[in-house]
């Protein structure tokens, strides 16, 4: 079977990036490397998981007119509030501008971790729910991807292992 230069064009980006273990559009997998990616924080600051190596990173996705979402938001200020100097990086990212920028700035005004809605990299809601959340450990890799809202208790269950873990 012979294969049309066309397709050549098509083919070859797509098998180096299935050799890489990476998919298009895939969002990242518990197991395997977390993707790399950038966020601004609503304060103009810019952050990168690399420079976020040696510390366990929580992405967590909402949306304001999400109950669940709000509903572990103060969970999830108090653990970060509690286990900072532990290592700790957390980072809420808004799904969509349905509040104004000065609103959300005032829920982040609140919250002991920073809020963003602007994000690079392959994330988002996993299935287009919200809250969805991923934990990535101090080696950068995935090792919780969950859709839905954690419990005070299911979150402390997957961070204190990390944490405990040295640099």
């Amino acid at each position: 079977m012979t294969i049309a230069p066309a397709a050549r064009l098509f083919l070859a980006p797509l098998a180096a990036l299935l050799l890489l273990g990476a998919a298009p559009g895939k969002t990242p997998t518990p197991g395997f490397a977390a993707p790399a990616f950038t966020l601004t924080t609503f304060d103009k600051r810019k952050v990168t998981l690399a420079e976020m190596k040696g510390k366990v990173v929580v992405i967590n996705y909402w949306a304001t007119w999400c109950a669940p979402c709000k509903a572990e938001m103060p969970m999830m200020h108090r653990y970060f509030k509690a286990n900072q100097a532990r290592g700790l990086e957390m980072f809420g990212v808004t799904t969509e501008d349905s509040v104004s920028k000065t609103q959300l700035k005032t829920v982040s005004a609140l919250l002991s971790y920073p809020l963003s809605n602007r994000m690079t990299g392959n994330y988002g809601a996993i299935d287009n729910a919200v809250p969805s959340t991923y934990i990535i450990d101090r080696k950068g890799v995935v090792r919780h991807a969950k859709k839905g809202a954690y419990t005070e208790r299911e979150f402390k269950a997957a961070l204190d292992p990390l944490l405990a873990e040295n640099p």
